[in-house]
């Protein structure tokens, strides 16, 4: 057994993601000694903020980014829709309200912004897009950290918490140079949540879990959510849901990120292998949908679908890394497929008979629909009928996981009797299910690890001042 080497800080903030950077950046700037430890190595650092692109903020005016307002009152409508009011309604307000300052945090932070993409997102009113994507928005954070002097360690995963009734003394880090025992005054977990550990997702999906692909990072696998639930912190959200999206099944199993994931199902219909559809492909606005169908991939046999299109789409999004598959009809694109032609054929044309014609537009919800046909398609529907054809497989890219730890609007955890513990903070996706009960909306994820990041941070320094 190594010798256990100690050292003494205010803050500890585990954790290195975005999340972990605002509280980090923001304790430091009240005062507070910091140190973040991150369990990745320094190149696979910053957990899901890597995929990023861009977080959704509240704004009463427009700027040379965003091209409108977005009232707080819109943004919680549309939360209330893609979560069906499953969320608390009191943060739910505190995180819409504490959005709207989080455009000039980033940017006094060294973030940068560029116009928003266009294709299907419609998001260049309500999300202000990264210049050079999360990546560079994550370099950003780590710049003004560690010029504002907060320790780094990479490589560095706590592997044990101590923890007292409801307030915490030290962590045990696993570090390359041996254990390390860390004694802070205050700690803010921010080390998301459990997606990348397939045994946990298996025991509440089942052997489905085993065909699920990790969008993000490999090492965000709950160590410290498990902790600080057996330790007797409140838990929170449902651990079946999660941020799950259709992504190319050609996909690593971990960190395939942002660039697997497929923005194309509004052109087209999405078939599983019996080649029968089994949603709606025009819902709704893609950025309000996108994230269900991992979910509904997810209840398909062997987890798998192909989303099919015709040459028509080509162009219209952004496609994958990986190339579509490519065919002259309908029975050969089948065939590669290895999909029943017959079936896959009947599919098609049952839809093309049942499309009514009307005006394409995606930047509405169009008059483009399906009449007699279950599912239906509600908008955006044109006949699939100009070779070549195409299709992309897909099977579910989980994002993270809602199974969090509750908080309050001081990002204090709350223990299993509901006292808000003593010295122990939260944010990003390791309680990201207090707002996030089911459903997604884009760029939310961000908001939710910036707004209780920097409330964590400056509640951490408050303790340790007071």
């Amino acid at each position: 057994m190594s010798e256990i080497s100690e050292i003494r800080t205010d803050v500890l903030v585990i954790g290195g993601g975005n999340a972990a950077l605002c509280a980090a950046i923001s304790a430091r700037r009240k005062g507070a000694e910091v140190l973040v430890v991150e369990a990745a190595p320094k190149f696979y650092r910053g957990g899901n903020t890597r995929h990023t692109r861009n977080l959704r903020c509240a704004h009463d005016q427009g700027n040379e980014i965003l091209t409108g307002p977005y009232p707080e009152d819109e943004f919680h409508d549309d939360l209330m829709r893609v979560t069906g009011g499953q969320t608390d309604p009191d943060l739910a307000r505190f995180t819409i309200a504490q959005s709207k300052e989080l455009w000039d945090w980033m940017t006094e932070a060294g973030v940068r912004f560029q116009k928003p993409l266009g294709g299907t997102l419609n998001l260049g009113r309500t999300n202000a897009f990264f210049l050079g994507g999360g990546r560079a928005m994550l370099n950003a954070l780590y710049d003004t950290a560690e010029n504002l002097g907060v320790q780094i360690r990479y490589d560095s995963a706590a592997t044990e918490l101590d923890i007292e009734d409801g307030a915490f003394r030290s962590a045990l880090i696993d570090t390359p140079e041996g254990p390390l025992r860390v004694h802070s005054r205050a700690v803010v977990a921010a080390a998301g949540g459990f997606e990348a550990n397939i045994d946990w997702l298996r025991e509440y999906w089942g052997d489905r879990a085993e065909n699920f692909l990790i969008r993000g990072t490999p090492y965000n696998r709950g160590s410290l959510l498990r902790q600080l639930l057996d330790a007797g912190m409140q838990p929170v959200g449902d651990p079946t849901q999660c941020h799950a999206v259709a992504i190319d099944a050609r996909a690593p199993q971990f960190d395939g990120g942002i660039v697997t994931r497929l923005d194309c199902i509004i052109f087209g219909i999405v078939l599983n292998n019996d080649c029968k559809r089994f949603y709606d492909e025009g819902e709704d606005f893609w950025p309000k949908r996108y994230a269900i169908w991992g979910r509904l991939v997810a209840d398909q046999p062997d987890q798998i679908a192909y989303i099919v299109f015709d040459d028509k789409a080509i162009g219209r999004f952004m496609p994958s890394v990986f190339p579509a598959i490519e065919a002259p009809t309908l029975r050969e694109l089948a065939e590669k497929l290895e999909l029943d032609p017959a079936k896959f054929e009947a599919t098609v044309q049952g839809f093309n008979a049942a499309v009514v014609d009307g005006t394409f537009n995606t930047d509405e919800l169009d008059d483009c629909r399906t009449e007699g046909l279950e599912p239906p398609k509600s908008h955006w529907a044109r006949r699939i009928d100009t070779p070549p054809y195409y299709a992309y497989p897909v099977r579910p890219g989980i994002t993270f996981t809602y199974l969090g730890t509750r908080v309050n609007r001081e990002a204090r955890i709350l223990t299993n009797d509901g006292r808000p513990s003593a010295n122990i903070y939260a944010a990003g996706e390791i309680m990201a299910g207090n707002v996030l009960g089911k459903g997604y909306l884009a760029g939310i994820g961000m908001t939710i690890g910036a707004v209780f990041g920097r409330v964590a941070g400056e509640g951490a320094a408050r303790h340790v001042r007071n």
